[in-house]
């Protein structure tokens, strides 16, 4: 199959133009040699770090993001929406211009402390990789997840980076008191798919790697196949499936692809690189799963998609799970600690 020339080691081989001015004016931050373009990143001091999950299709209240943009690159990623709001491009300005939340421990640790906060698990992350290249020096999710044990709150973390391992020692500790669940986004057991999909995530065998280390060392670890997209990887349930309920997996679930806004340029710019002889055949399958259209903002149907493939991929998936896994592990993170933990003095009367 010819494919054309793309840019080697980006997901995005092209950058549409923001909706945005250029909104920050902060120092930007150069940490050495990268793929082309050069990665660059920008200290913001934010405002708040805790986000209301307004989608009743996301499980949990609330998500944080110590980072906005992802150098991981992922073709698909719904993320690419955001980026022009920070004003930078969603296609290769959301991998190569990440925002850096510096203070996001500082923001988090103040939330937790007031008065007004209900406890109620936090996703970490729900827009872009709280592990994501970059984590390895600046070290802000590892803070994060320090002030969270410190507090005993609970957390829902979703990555696709095995750096997630480097955090053990406090993941070991939350999930002895039922405080973290972890949730390994992997779609396809071919990492030759993954490295032009997701080129600067982990490969496969380090994400079923992490998985099985998570598992043995008593941490609960989900997996979500997400996107499936037809044509690229649908083919793929049955065997996804049954190699992650064998590294340990508590459960898995899926998402389809679903192009809205932006990200549809992207991905179709990108599809028509990488995979031209494909590329009719992916999109008329895409479309087939949002009524016509590449993606849907319908609540409880944008995820799954409608449609006879949407079904096929659904019965894929729950027969895939009859087979493989012997039991459903539900996990039900703890929310009483930490009301003892920020008012101790409410237990000598509870």
């Amino acid at each position: 199959m010819n494919t054309l020339k793309t840019i080697k080691g980006r997901g995005a081989q092209c950058n549409p133009s923001g909706r945005f001015d250029k909104l920050l004016n902060d120092t930007i931050i150069d940490f050495g040699p990268g793929p082309s373009p050069k990665t660059k990143f920008q200290n913001s001091k934010a405002k708040s770090i805790i986000n209301k999950v307004e989608s009743p299709d996301i499980p949990g209240e609330y998500s944080m993001n110590p980072y906005q943009g992802c150098e991981h690159g992922c073709t698909y990623c719904y993320a690419r929406n955001t980026h022009p709001y920070w004003g930078f491009g969603p296609g290769l300005d959301f991998e190569s211009q990440i925002v850096v939340k510096e203070n996001a421990a500082e923001l988090l640790r103040k939330k937790l402390s007031s008065a007004s906060w209900k406890v109620s698990p936090i996703i970490l992350s729900g827009n872009t990789d709280c592990y994501q290249p970059i984590e390895k020096k600046l070290e802000i999710t590892r803070e994060m997840l320090e002030v969270l044990w410190e507090f005993r709150h609970p957390v829902n973390i979703i990555t696709k980076n095995a750096l997630i391992l480097r955090d053990l020692d406090i993941l070991k500790k939350m999930a002895i008191h039922n405080l973290v669940r972890v949730t390994i986004s992997l779609n396809t057991l071919d990492d030759r798919l993954r490295q032009k999909m997701e080129p600067r995530a982990s490969s496969v065998f380090a994400r079923l790697r992490t998985i099985k280390h998570l598992a043995s060392e008593g941490i609960p670890v989900n997996v979500l196949a997400a996107p499936i997209i037809p044509g690229l990887n649908d083919h793929e349930i049955m065997p996804l499936v049954r190699t992650v309920a064998s590294h340990g997996a508590h459960d898995i679930n899926h998402i389809v692809i679903r192009l809205n806004g932006e990200s549809e340029d992207v991905f179709r710019d990108w599809l028509q690189k990488t995979y031209p002889n494909k590329y009719d055949k992916v999109m008329n399958q895409i479309t087939s799963l949002h009524k016509g259209k590449t993606g849907s903002n319908q609540f409880g149907k944008r995820m799954l998609g409608t449609g006879t493939f949407a079904e096929s991929i659904r019965d894929q998936m729950r027969l895939a799970k009859r087979v493989y896994f012997n039991e459903i592990k539900k996990v039900e993170l703890d929310t009483e600690l930490f009301e003892s933990i920020k008012n101790p003095q409410l237990t000598l009367f509870g």
